[in-house]
């Protein structure tokens, strides 16, 4: 099949899984996902998606196996444990220092699956606080797309075998023993609070401390993987902290989490204020509240700013045009309804020179940048010269509220220079010597550049490899436990089949009589021991031989019309004497039965033999 054809085909799988069920799998990896829904469709003999997607509109009941396969719940309690051990040691005790005495900590457990990862955050919490201010001050968030996987969650129980990873003095602690299983303790699960959520959808858990979500965003792509970081950063406090798994290292997304720890995935909130509010706030008070001495003397302020001979605008801290001066709003063709709009929806934020650069540049260095000499070229074919001043607006507590932009006109000063250089020679050629060597360093840091972004491509790359291996893993570690389960009901089968065996043989050989049992084709199925000492042949002689080719003191042809009888259901229980010659070469009379053999469905699947030696006719 073409792969734009398939590709096409699963797309439209995803869609109607949208709309069918709600569930929007389109922001996860493509690779990933079409795996899962193979191993669905190799269950039923399934080759493409398409007869996928009408196996599915057929047969609705197909929906909860297709999601349990999709959303892999690979998780466990203290799952990769030196970082745990690092969050516990380092990060949460840190968290409860900062905190105000009894001011209540929120904690949320993105993509918690099954449960462990919420009641390890919950251990770790109340060994940190105390078991009583665990109760007072400790909320946990866990929430997951996966309803099944909640439920378990819900129910706090494991088996031995899932607290493996608990240390023994914790486990004694936390968790208590009811019919084989472990719950974790009804008082501090109170403090958990679970619930459905989609990460992509819906809106996020607020005023967090710290957020973990470990080895769930690498599942999804890079446009959905920076949609909910912008989620996280917005639904942590300014100090709050993100752990992350091992696979995830978000280095494209510095500028909202920087690292606390890179090798445990541990990274801190980077604080950021609404500032446009604030500076439109000092800009533009409301009039009325204000007694008329100071309506005055702002209206001066803002007449003497609107008026003043050099262009000049103010760009808040969101990048929007705040206020523009008179000389400004002619020189660069703004009107009063660009006030507040975006500053790159202007031509001025390009145009005579890129302006966004150069005020991330004065942010960062929070100081006056100064750009000199930018040409503008006029509609009647002149040219204007611009100094061009980018000055930070800071308040006595050092923050930046937004960028204060001066264009000073230096056309007349140019004109000056040019004249200057073109009389003397001998400065012009050591100005061209130097442009040249300046565009050699151009030219080199370029390349300088081109390298480096390469290299963060290659960087990139590999991280998608490695979180797509770490992705499989996961798929293999959930297959493993599938196939663990059912070795374990494989392993039980075959025990409850051997007893049962026992159990049949015992009863066969506690017989005083002769139990021959044949199938439909006359074969022999089981040989008891007395059917051995009459007539001197084994089980292991007799086994799959048909009765009637048997060479023995028994006269099988005499047996064929009740077997006959018995297997068409002409009579059900069915007896005859007839005289015999027993292994000792003694003339017997065996008294005969025989009754069908019913199967599970109640077909007759052959026919069971009692033989009974009443009396010893002869001895021969």
């Amino acid at each position: 099949m073409n792969i734009n054809n398939e590709n096409n085909l699963f797309e439209a799988l995803l869609e109607f899984l949208r709309q069918e069920r709600g569930f929007d799998f389109t922001g996860y990896k493509r690779s990933s996902l079409m795996r899962r829904v193979r191993k669905r469709m190799l269950t039923h003999e399934i080759e493409n998606f398409e007869a996928y997607l009408d196996y599915l509109q057929v047969h609705p009941e197909e929906f909860l196996p297709l999601f349990n396969t999709i959303l892999i719940n690979v998780t466990a309690f203290f799952r990769d444990k030196p970082a745990w051990n690092y969050l516990q040691y380092h990060v949460i005790n840190h968290i409860l220092e900062e905190k105000p005495p009894r001011t209540q900590v929120r904690i949320w457990s993105a993509g918690c699956s099954s449960g462990e990862e919420a009641y390890t955050l919950a251990m770790i919490l109340a060994e940190a606080i105390g078991i009583e201010n665990f109760r007072q001050r400790i909320k946990i968030y866990a929430t997951d797309i996966d309803e099944e996987a909640l439920t378990q969650a819900r129910h706090a129980s494991y088996t031995d075998k899932h607290l493996k990873p608990v240390p023994n003095d914790l486990r004694q602690k936390y968790f208590e023993t009811t019919g084989g299983r472990y719950v974790f303790r009804p008082d501090l699960r109170r403090a958990v609070i679970f619930g459905r959520h989609d990460l992509v959808q819906d809106a996020p858990i607020s005023r967090l401390d710290l957020l973990v979500c470990r080895n769930t965003l690498m599942y999804f792509n890079a446009e959905t993987q920076s949609k909910i970081l912008n989620r996280f950063h917005f639904a942590l406090n300014n100090k709050g902290i993100l752990f992350l798994g091992k696979a995830e290292m978000m280095l494209t997304h510095t500028n909202i989490f920087t690292p606390l720890n890179l090798q445990h995935r541990i990274f801190r909130r980077v604080p950021s204020k609404n500032r446009r509010d604030r500076l439109l706030y000092l800009t533009q008070t409301a009039t009325n509240d204000l007694p008329n001495g100071i309506v005055r003397q702002q209206r001066i302020q803002e007449l003497a700013f609107d008026v003043g001979s050099v262009a000049q605008i103010i760009i808040d801290f969101n990048g929007n045009l705040v206020l523009a001066n008179t000389l400004a709003r002619s020189m660069f063709n703004i009107n009063l309804l660009d006030v507040g709009r975006p500053l790159q929806d202007l031509e001025i934020s390009y145009r005579p020179l890129e302006l966004r650069s150069h005020i991330e540049h004065t942010y960062s260095n929070r100081r006056i940048l100064v750009v000199r000499d930018i040409a503008r070229h006029l509609s009647e074919g002149k040219t204007q010269y611009l100094d061009i001043h980018f000055n930070p607006l800071e308040e006595t507590n050092s923050e930046i509220l937004g960028i204060s932009i001066s264009f000073v006109d230096i056309s007349r000063y140019h004109e000056l220079q040019q004249e200057l250089q073109r009389s003397n020679q001998e400065l012009e050629t050591t100005n061209e010597e130097l442009q040249s060597s300046n565009e050699e360093l151009e030219t080199t840091n370029e390349e300088l550049q081109s390298t480096n972004e390469e290299l963060e491509t290659t960087n990139e790359e590999l991280q998608s490899t490695n979180e797509e291996l770490e992705t499989m893993n996961e798929e293999l570690q959930s297959t493993n436990e599938e196939l663990q389960t059912i070795n374990d009901e494989l392993r039980q089968r075959t025990t409850e089949l051997d007893r049962v065996n026992a159990f049949l043989n015992s009863i066969l050989a506690s017989l005083q009589a002769g139990v021959v049992v044949i199938d439909n084709q006359f074969n022999i199925l089981s040989w008891n021991e007395e059917a051995n000492n009459m007539w001197g042949m084994g089980f292991e002689e007799v086994q799959g031989q048909s009765l009637f080719s048997l060479d023995i003191g028994l006269p099988v042809e005499k047996l064929r019309e009740p077997i006959r009888n018995c297997l068409a259901g002409n009579r059900d229980l069915q007896e005859m004497l007839v005289e015999a010659i027993n292994r000792r070469g003694r003339t017997i009379e065996c008294r005969l039965s025989f009754n069908p053999l019913i199967g599970s469905k109640k077909e007759r699947q052959g026919v069971i033999i009692l033989m009974e030696e009443l009396a010893c006719v002869t001895n021969l």
